[in-house]
């Protein structure tokens, strides 16, 4: 009897250390060989892609230092569905981190449980989860950027211009006529880039009216086609076009050329992202101004979590917000 308990005592044992050693603990992964699979939103996008390279440095420059480490990359083409079969498919492959930007932030669940269920870790990058979604699991942390800041910089580098260029009140009325250009309905980083840049300005002092606004799904040509109804809608009334993301803010740039405008008739641009077409555009004269969102600050920090999972060690030298989050700052780039 005495044997037969501990054979059941030692089997138990046993049991668990298999489970202990196949799970790992929280912020390790198991094995030595390190599989990093990358789904973003849409391969379409300017920023996300700079961001995707600036990671696949990062991840060369570990495997350079010792860690055997393979990294597959997919877009997902704006389709949530796509990007949930993505994620199927690269834990069946044997990934064992898994690094996401979410075609759709509201809807990370299937991902989730499926990640939850292989006790794979999720780093969710530039499209933050609702935090009830970020807090269904221990293994879920965000990479990314406060949108606030981006919106209040970019409302502050308008203020700077307008106050600096008075000829921007084309028709002397006080007011300045803006139109807005936004990536996606509904999305939380358009409206919080929106109602912060419009608002700072407000409160800056900048008298403004509202003409019209256009959701342009952050891409350049579609920015054209809207930029080109409101042309055609106000004619010379607008004088500043506030748009989410640079692409958009180029976009707007490429109807009035379009349209043969001169130099003098042409509104302020302003975008977000700081990507290196946008800071050239800067730089040229073109856009009035744009804001950095730090793509290597967000790909270093996506990779140190990377290496800490491996390792087994360094989470306690990571610098959370709330245990999950890691937010990069934006900063200013003017003419």
């Amino acid at each position: 009897m005495m044997r037969g308990k501990r054979i059941w005592a030692a089997g138990m044992i046993f049991c668990m250390l298999v489970l202990l050693s196949a799970c790992g603990s929280k912020g390790t992964v198991a094995g030595s060989k390190v599989y990093v699979g990358v789904t973003y939103y849409d391969q379409s996008d300017t920023y996300m892609n700079q961001l995707i390279d600036c990671f696949r440095n990062e991840m060369d420059g570990l495997g350079e230092s010792g860690l055997d480490i393979t990294v597959t990359v997919r877009g997902a083409g704006g389709s949530q569905i796509t990007q949930d079969d993505q994620v199927k498919e690269m834990i069946g492959a044997g990934c064992n981190i898994l690094c996401v930007n979410l075609v759709d932030r509201t809807d990370p669940s299937e991902i989730i449980e499926l990640a939850r269920q292989n006790n794979i870790p999720i780093i969710f990058f530039n499209r933050e989860p609702v935090a009830e979604d970020m807090h269904r699991w221990d293994r879920l942390y965000y990479v990314g950027a406060d949108a606030e800041q981006s919106g209040v910089m970019q409302g502050e580098l308008a203020v700077e211009a307008i106050r600096d260029n008075p000829q921007t009140d084309r028709n002397r009325d006080g007011r300045i006529q803006y139109v807005v250009l936004e990536g996606e309905p509904g999305h939380q980083d358009a409206i919080i880039r929106t109602e912060s840049a419009v608002n700072t300005l407000k409160k800056k002092g900048i008298e403004l009216e509202k003409l019209s606004y256009g959701i342009a799904n952050w891409n350049r040509a579609q920015a054209q086609n809207r930029m080109m109804q409101m042309i055609s809608q106000h004619q010379n009334r607008i004088e500043l076009v506030l748009a989410n993301n640079d692409d958009m803010a180029l976009g707007a740039m490429d109807a009035y050329q379009k349209l043969n405008y001169t130099e003098s008739a042409l509104p302020l641009f302003f975008g977000i992202d700081g990507t290196d077409v946008g800071i050239k555009a800067v730089k040229e004269g073109k856009l009035a101004g744009t804001v950095y969102n730090d793509k290597e600050g967000q790909a270093s920090a996506m990779a140190k979590l990377v290496k800490a999972m491996a390792a087994g060690e360094g989470m306690e030298d990571i610098r959370f917000t709330n245990d999950k989050y890691i937010y990069l700052p934006y900063s200013k780039v003017k003419q």
